[in-house]
């Protein structure tokens, strides 16, 4: 692993920490805890656990709080990953972050950073993603989550495993920099959504989830899905977020596009 990854997921308010053991902090699950849609699909619509490796690797997630809703992290003055992404040597080392804004008196944002340092081939799906237009992200952008221990209450709300559009459910922003992607999700922009997410920060320290991001396969030569990457959240701890200032980003990519629709349309449809 390359010496700037290291200091990425190490480094953060949020610590790598033992997957089976760890608490207050994160790590990275095997892709086989996800089903993801497999090569059969679309005639026998069925699902296997995703034994591919991440098409990007985790390296760190930052868990943020600020005076206002932070938009655009990558490009602000402050951010740790850009700047070790600016002192490495491989220059083909391409970012794809994504920012779960969480609304409240406080703003949140989890956010997390995957990476590859290989040249993303052309015609994948993963490049049209990357420089598609915000109405195919939308359609395609999906997050499956698992509950790996929580209270009953949470397990109930949220549910064992789930899967969401993250693109028709919620307002997404995408900013498209040189060398990377990065998706802002707007969970207020849900009653529900919020609702529910807030039944699980009520008692967040008790709470271990798993949650991947993968680009949805809808026609045959898509299949079978892989995951962008995952991260497992070890029973955080509210306070232990980094404070920062709601101004220290700097002028950067404008968003694109926003989408927003009902949660409930688009959310464990497919699990």
């Amino acid at each position: 692993m390359s010496d700037w990854k290291q200091s990425t997921i190490n480094g953060g308010s949020l610590k790598h920490v033992p997957l089976e053991t760890g608490s207050n902090g994160w790590a990275s699950p095997p892709g086989n805890l996800f089903n993801l849609r497999d090569k059969n699909y679309f005639t026998k619509k069925t699902k296997s656990p995703s034994s591919a490796a991440y098409l990007l690797h985790p390296v760190g997630v930052d868990w943020l709080k600020s005076g206002s809703k932070l938009d655009h992290v990558l490009s602000r003055a402050d951010n740790r990953i850009i700047h070790a992404l600016k002192d490495s040597d491989n220059k083909k080392t391409f970012v794809l972050a994504v920012n779960l804004q969480v609304p409240g008196r406080d703003q949140h944002s989890a956010v997390f950073y995957f990476a590859t340092d290989e040249v993303i081939p052309a015609n994948s799906l993963l490049y049209r993603f990357i420089n598609g237009d915000d109405s195919f992200r939308n359609s395609r952008f999906k997050m499956v989550n698992r509950i790996v221990k929580g209270p009953w209450l949470v397990r109930t709300a949220v549910g064992g495993y789930s899967a969401c559009l993250l693109g028709k459910a919620l307002n997404c922003h995408y900013y498209r920099g040189e060398n990377y992607l990065e998706i802002d999700v707007d969970i207020g922009s849900s009653k529900i959504a919020t609702a529910i997410l807030h039944l699980a920060l009520g008692c967040v320290n008790s709470v271990t989830i798993d949650m991947g991001f993968v680009v949805e396969a809808v026609e045959e030569e898509e299949l079978p899905e892989r995951l962008l990457g995952a991260v497992r959240i070890c029973q955080m701890e509210m306070s232990s977020a980094t404070v920062v200032s709601a101004t220290g980003g700097v002028k950067g990519v404008t968003p694109g596009g926003v989408s927003s629709s009902r949660v409930a349309d688009d959310c464990d449809a497919d699990k």
